[in-house]
């Protein structure tokens, strides 16, 4: 097995910045292809926490100009992670959200910021880090999405590029005139290069550049060649889909480990999942839920956005909570969801908690503590919660889209008679089909058996990083053959 440099670019790693899952997957591959004979470096943008984090970090290079400003190429480690970091200050040293200024708003240099990562990138793939001259550049999400454009303007022999779509939701949209200033030619901006609708479009132009696209389940992959999920990239994908592949995320396992994660009350494992009861208890005291062994605790891990279906859990809260029923949901985003979420706290005390914001701990008691865990995307490229929950025993129940098909098996009669189901799925993602879903949980949570067989085959499941990387090197592999 020939060994492989790989350099992944991304605009958040974990554990050191994070937003959403794109930082877990950045974070959790390097040590996972490892085993694979990949060595993986990754270029992320030099924010305060990257910069605080990079152990005797070495120059590489000096930018005396770089997107409007001095800059250097920074190679260090911080924990396990091997890193290449651009330290603009001009760019990068904000504080706060990678993306949004305090307002809530875009930084409004977004455009600059990120082409820098391309950039970045596109310059290490053609030797400027001469200990680490990648084979493969993994470009993840629109930020990164100019490296192949600046790679294929260059002399030479170049890397193969991959791009991986996280969200086809978030494109990276920007003016026609700043083409100048990203330091592209006029000659790149056709509908074969960044033009996207008279504006410059960075997924789009890194969709169409690359020599291999990934997405995060085989399900999503199809869903993105359609006009419904597409978000208008869809004809480009359909033109491109041969190099078209969906390779499902995995989760840390190390980090998402009941047996000895250090935010829960008490740890178990399959073999003694009444300890879970201890967790639960710990759960309805922190959110100010009704102390009830027996009622059914329904959790919610999400970003609060109509994306995220929790509109349907609002609308349905009557029916999810008729009955011994809970929620314990941990959530930031649209103002108006939260307030509302906050207001039905109000009317069903005892029976409705909320925590606004990110908290990791509280994101770990809710898996280890909830009985269920609510994922009612209108569509969903992959989803971590959903795997976390089985690896905890709280039962999905999950719409059926996207890599929510993908990873949960629903626990019709079939499934549950062969002892293959894990949750439950429900479609069409609306009210109806929503509160269908509610009503079977709770009619399964009072088939304790029946229940426990679910989260046994859940905790069961091979949800790690083992087999998803296996495919990302294969695909390395099989993009080097092609040149």
């Amino acid at each position: 097995m020939k060994p492989l440099n790989v350099l992944s670019v991304a605009s958040e790693i974990y554990p050191i910045i994070k937003t959403g899952g794109l930082a877990d997957v950045v974070g959790a591959l390097p040590t996972a292809l490892a085993q694979e004979g990949v060595k993986v470096v990754t270029l992320v943008p030099g924010y305060p926490a990257v910069t605080k984090a990079l152990a005797r970090p070495e120059v590489v290079h000096q930018y005396p100009g770089f997107f409007g400003g001095p800059a250097r190429l920074l190679s260090g480690r911080a924990g396990a992670l091997d890193l290449f970091v651009i330290d603009a200050p001009h760019l990068f040293e904000r504080q706060g959200s990678p993306y949004l200024a305090s307002n809530g708003r875009d930084w409004p240099d977004n455009a600059r910021r990120f082409a820098a990562l391309g950039r970045a990138a596109a310059d290490i793939g053609q030797g400027l880090a001469p200990g680490f001259v990648p084979d493969v550049i993994h470009a993840h999400d629109w930020q990164a999405g100019l490296a192949p454009v600046y790679l294929s303007l260059a002399d030479g022999p170049r890397p193969r590029t991959v791009m991986t779509i996280h969200n086809i939701a978030f494109q990276g949209i920007f003016p026609a005139d700043l083409l100048f200033e990203l330091g592209l030619p006029t000659s790149v901006f056709t509908v074969d290069g960044v033009e996207y609708y008279g504006q410059i479009g960075f997924l789009k132009a890194g969709l169409q550049l690359a020599d291999r696209i990934t997405t995060v389940s085989p399900t999503y992959a199809k869903e993105i060649q359609t006009p419904e999920g597409g978000m208008g990239l869809d004809g480009l994908l359909r033109a491109r889909s041969g190099i078209v592949s969906g390779i499902l995320n995995g989760i840390d396992d190390a980090v998402w480990d009941p047996a000895t994660d250090p935010h829960l009350a008490k740890p178990f494992g399959r073999e003694n999942l009444q300890a879970r009861a201890v967790n639960k208890a710990a759960l309805q005291e922190r959110l100010g839920l009704r102390p009830d062994p027996d009622a059914i605790v329904f959790g919610v891990v999400s970003r609060l956005s109509e994306q995220k279906g929790l509109d349907l859990v609002l609308a349905g809260l009557p029916r999810l909570l008729a009955g011994r029923a809970q929620l314990a949901l941990l959530g930031a985003g649209d103002p108006t969801l939260e307030g509302s979420f906050q207001a039905a706290r109000v009317v069903y005390p005892g029976q409705v908690g909320c925590f606004f914001g990110y908290d990791e701990a509280l994101a770990h008691q809710i898996q280890g503590g909830s009985d269920a865990l609510l994922v009612p995307s209108r569509f969903e490229p992959c989803g971590l919660t959903q795997l976390c929950a089985m690896r905890y025993g709280s039962v999905p129940v999950v719409s059926r889209v996207g890599g929510l098909a993908d990873t949960v098996i629903d626990a019709n009669e079939i499934a549950i008679a062969t002892g293959a189901a894990t949750g439950l799925q429900f479609g069409p993602v609306n009210l109806t089909g929503a509160i269908d879903a509610f009503e079977r949980a709770k009619t399964l949570w009072q088939d304790k058996d029946a229940w426990q067989r679910l989260q046994l085959n859940g905790m069961a499941a091979d949800l790690g990083w083992s087999r998803p990387a296996r495919q990302y090197a294969n695909l390395y592999r099989s993009s080097l053959q092609t040149v």
